[in-house]
C-alpha cells in the first residue's frame, strides 16, 4: 500500500481557539503590569512555543517564566469557567473521517502542550484518529522541523509521502523545512496572503477546497510511486 500521511496543526485549523487564546493572553500580561496585546499581534505567534510566544510579544519583559506561568494560569482559567468551549471548524471532523477511511496516516505537530491536547480530546471525539502526536514539549518548536521528522520517522513515510495542513506561517515554515509538501488554510490565525509569502505549496479557503486537495495529494502520490495508473 502506498503510504500517505496528512500532519494536522491543531488551533485555527482543527479546533477555533481564537478567542481564549488572546483572552488569556491579555490577562496573563495584565497580571504582569503589561499592556494587553492587540489581536493583532497575538495571532502572529500562534504556534510558537509558549516561551517564544510570550518573548516575541514582550521582548523587553525582564520575568519571561513570570509572564509564561501567567498566561498558563489565565489559560486554565479561561477553559475551566463554566460553559467554555472551542469549537471545531465546520468540516473537520468529517475531514478527518474521511483520511481514516481512505486509509491516510494522521499526525499532529502542535504548539500545544500535550495537557493542552488532552483538553481538547475530554471537549471533541478527536483522539481515535491519529496516529502519532508531538507537540511543542517533546522537542524543538515550530518552525523547527523535528516534529514534523518524528511524525514521519514514527509511522515510516518519506517526505514525498507526507504533507502538512496548518494556519500559521510557522506551519508553513517547519514544513518547508522539512522537506514536505504544505497546505495553508484560512480561517485560522494566518491571512491568505502571508501562507502565499511563506511559501505555502497550497492555501485552501474551506474544508471542502482542502478536502480536493488531499485527494489530488493520494492521486499523485499512487501514480508516482509506480503502484497506479494515471486516471
Amino acid at each position: 500500500m502506498t503510504l500517505k500521511l496528512a500532519i494536522w496543526d491543531m488551533d485555527g485549523t482543527i479546533v477555533d481557539s481564537r478567542e481564549v487564546i488572546q483572552t488569556a493572553m491579555c490577562r496573563a500580561f495584565g497580571m504582569c503590569g503589561l499592556p494587553e496585546p492587540a489581536y493583532e499581534e497575538t495571532r502572529k505567534i500562534v504556534g510558537l512555543g509558549l516561551d517564544e510566544a510570550c518573548r516575541t510579544l514582550a521582548p523587553d519583559y525582564d520575568d519571561l517564566p513570570g509572564l509564561v506561568e501567567a498566561y498558563r494560569q489565565a489559560f486554565i482559567a479561561r477553559r475551566t469557567e463554566k460553559g467554555f468551549r472551542e469549537p471545531l471548524y465546520e468540516g473537520a471532523i468529517e475531514t478527518l473521517e474521511r483520511l481514516a477511511n481512505d486509509n491516510w496516516l494522521i499526525a499532529m505537530a502542535t504548539g500545544k502542550s500535550h495537557r493542552g491536547i488532552r483538553a481538547i480530546f475530554e471537549m471533541h471525539p478527536l483522539e481515535q484518529y491519529f496516529d502519532t502526536i508531538w507537540c511543542a514539549d517533546d522537542g524543538p518548536g515550530k518552525p523547527h522541523p523535528f516534529m514534523v521528522e518524528q511524525c514521519m520517522g514514527t509511522l515510516g513515510c518519506e517526505p514525498n509521502q507526507s504533507l502538512i495542513i496548518g494556519d500559521a506561517i510557522h506551519d508553513i515554515a517547519m514544513g518547508r523545512n522539512a522537506g514536505i509538501h504544505t497546505m495553508g488554510v484560512s480561517w485560522g490565525f494566518g491571512r491568505t496572503e502571508e501562507l502565499d509569502a511563506a511559501g505555502a505549496h497550497e492555501v485552501h479557503h474551506d474544508f471542502r477546497s482542502l478536502g480536493d486537495g488531499l485527494q489530488k495529494f493520494a492521486a499523485k502520490r499512487f501514480n508516482l510511486d509506480g503502484t497506479g495508473v494515471s486516471v
